[in-house]
């Protein structure tokens, strides 16, 4: 049976009950719920591309969790960077754009115009262009389609 502590309803502070060995390095939670995380999807895989790749290099050399620990670490301090820096330079943007997914069920197609905002911003202050992997090439992508067939109005 499993018993679970509820740090909130205890007098002593709460104690993680498998800890971390020492030898590897803390890093902190992200702290961002799904709207922000999937706004900034594509610009993360763009600006933590190497250490993305070396993660799942290590995951596929063996699948044993704690194996790949420091090469996920360095991911989250990646991603923890990129968005300190779209905080300091696209905060309105970013936040219309996260804003307009968790409004929307999480669909992008609901939400193009703050991306374009948003895309733009990051362009200019960031020099991070949004490209979808796997899109096919000389079309548009989807997220700079002038006229979309489907959008958050029925025609």
């Amino acid at each position: 049976m499993t018993t679970y502590h509820d740090p909130e309803s205890s007098s002593k502070p709460y104690k993680e009950p498998t800890p971390l060995p020492a030898h590897i390095p803390k890093v902190q939670e992200l702290g961002t719920t799904s709207g922000p995380l999937k706004s900034a999807a594509f610009f993360i895989g763009a600006y933590c591309k190497d250490y993305n790749e070396d993660f799942m290099l290590c995951k596929n050399e063996n699948r044993d969790p704690g194996h790949c620990l420091k090469e996920g670490r360095r991911v989250t301090r990646c991603a923890e960077d990129l968005i300190s820096k779209m905080r300091d330079n696209c905060l309105a943007e970013w936040d219309k754009h996260w804003g307009c997914l968790e409004l929307n069920n999480h669909e992008y197609y609901q939400c193009r115009k703050p991306e374009r905002t948003l895309n733009k911003c990051m362009f200019e202050k960031l020099g991070l262009v949004k490209t979808i992997p796997g899109s096919p090439e000389g079309q548009t992508p989807i997220h700079e389609v002038k006229r979309p067939i489907y959008t958050g109005v029925q025609k």
